[in-house]
C-alpha cells in the first residue's frame, strides 16, 4: 500500500480537448493558483510542441509563484517534441506510446516491435537531455497484456519512473482496471503506477479508485471531469472521496466548489444541481423519511459534512415530507 495518493490534475491539458473549451493565459494561472491551494500533487499544464503557444509562460510562472505544485508535460514519442519539453524543464515528462493492436494499425500502421523500440529510444533520448520520465501506454485497456508487461519491463529497464495505463476510451470496469494495475505493478516494481481513466459509461472516478486501492500511486483526474467525449475522472469527486474515506490522501477539499465554479464560468458550463460534490442541492432534502432521520443525527443521512466542501444543508417542506417532519 503506499504511503499516500496523488492526483494529477490534467485540466490544462485533456481538460482544454473539450470541444469548444479554450483557456487564456490568465484563466490558466487562476486555475493552477487554485489546484496549489487545494493541494493537488502535480499539473500536466499542456503539450510539449513548438505548435503550442505560451507554454514557456506558464512554466515560468508555476517556477515563480507556484513552487509547491509539480508541473509535467504530456509528449509524443517525437525527438523534436521532447528537445522542445528539454528546454522547458518540466518536472517531469510523460511519454505516450499506443499499445493496443487497434491504435498501432489504425494510426501508424506499425507493429509491436516498433512500439517497443520506440518507446526505448525515446526513455533515452528524453534521459540524455536531463528529463524526469513517465510512460503513458494509450488505449492500454484494450490492448493484449502480455504485450503492456513487456513494454512495462522496457520502460523500467530504461529508467522510466511511472507508467500511466490509460482506459483510453473509457470501457474498464473496477476489477478490471485492479487486474491491469496489479499485473503491471508486479512486472515493472521500480516503477510507479499512474491511470488516466475515460468516463464513457460513467465509471471514470470509480476506475480511479480502483486503480489506487490495487496499487498505483496517481491518478488522473480534471476539474468537472472535462475531456474528449464523455471527459474524464472528475477532480472533485476523487480528491473529496479519497481524503474522506481513505487515510492516504489530504487535500484542502473545502476550496474544490470554488475552482468548479470558476472553471464553469470560463468553460460556459453548467453545474446540475445534484452533481457530486459541487451541486447547490446535495444536501437539499424534502422526503419525510430522511428528515426525521436528519433531526435525529445529521450522519443518517448524510456522507460527510455540508461545510467540508462548501456546501450547505437545506430543508425543504412539501408534499414528501409528511406530518413528522413539521415538528422540526
Amino acid at each position: 500500500m503506499p504511503k499516500e495518493y496523488r492526483i494529477i490534475d490534467s485540466t490544462l491539458r485533456e481538460g482544454e480537448q473539450t470541444p469548444g473549451v479554450s483557456f487564456t493565459i490568465v484563466q490558466k494561472k487562476n486555475i493552477l493558483n487554485r489546484l496549489a491551494r487545494i493541494g493537488v500533487a502535480e499539473a500536466e499544464i499542456g503539450i510539449a510542441s513548438p505548435l503550442i503557444g505560451n507554454l514557456d509562460t506558464i512554466v515560468d510562472y508555476c517556477r515563480t509563484n507556484l513552487p509547491s505544485l509539480n508541473i509535467s508535460l504530456w509528449s509524443r514519442c517525437k525527438e523534436g517534441d521532447i528537445k522542445y519539453a528539454a528546454k522547458l524543464k518540466p518536472d517531469i515528462l510523460s511519454l505516450s506510446i499506443p499499445v493496443s493492436d487497434l491504435h498501432l494499425k489504425a494510426k501508424f500502421n506499425k507493429t509491436r516491435e516498433w512500439a517497443k523500440n520506440k518507446l526505448s529510444d525515446s526513455i533515452n533520448f528524453a534521459r540524455e537531455l536531463g528529463l524526469r520520465v513517465s510512460v503513458g501506454f494509450e488505449d492500454a485497456t484494450r490492448a493484449d497484456i502480455e504485450f503492456i508487461t513487456e513494454l512495462a519491463t522496457v520502460a523500467s529497464k530504461h529508467g522510466a519512473e511511472r507508467i500511466r495505463l490509460a482506459d483510453t476510451v473509457g470501457i474498464s470496469s473496477p476489477k478490471k482496471m485492479s487486474n491491469l494495475v496489479r499485473s503491471v505493478k508486479t512486472i515493472s516494481s521500480k516503477c510507479e503506477i499512474a491511470v488516466h481513466t475515460h468516463n464513457d459509461f460513467g465509471m471514470a472516478t470509480a476506475n480511479a479508485v480502483a486503480a489506487l486501492e490495487s496499487g498505483a500511486t496517481w491518478a488522473d483526474a480534471t476539474v468537472l471531469g472535462l475531456g474528449e467525449r464523455s471527459g474524464c475522472a472528475r477532480l472533485e469527486e476523487l480528491a473529496v472521496y479519497l481524503t474522506m474515506q481513505t487515510k492516504y490522501c489530504k487535500m484542502s477539499i473545502q476550496y474544490l466548489k470554488e475552482l468548479s465554479t470558476y472553471v464553469a464560468s470560463i468553460a460556459l458550463l453548467s453545474i446540475e444541481r445534484g452533481r457530486p460534490i459541487v451541486g447547490n442541492d446535495i444536501f437539499t432534502c424534502e422526503t419525510g423519511l430522511h428528515l426525521h432521520g436528519l433531526k435525529k443525527n445529521v450522519k443518517t443521512y448524510e456522507p460527510y459534512p455540508p461545510e467540508s466542501v462548501g456546501a450547505e444543508r437545506r430543508f425543504i417542506f412539501g408534499a414528501k415530507s409528511g406530518c413528522q417532519a413539521m415538528k422540526f
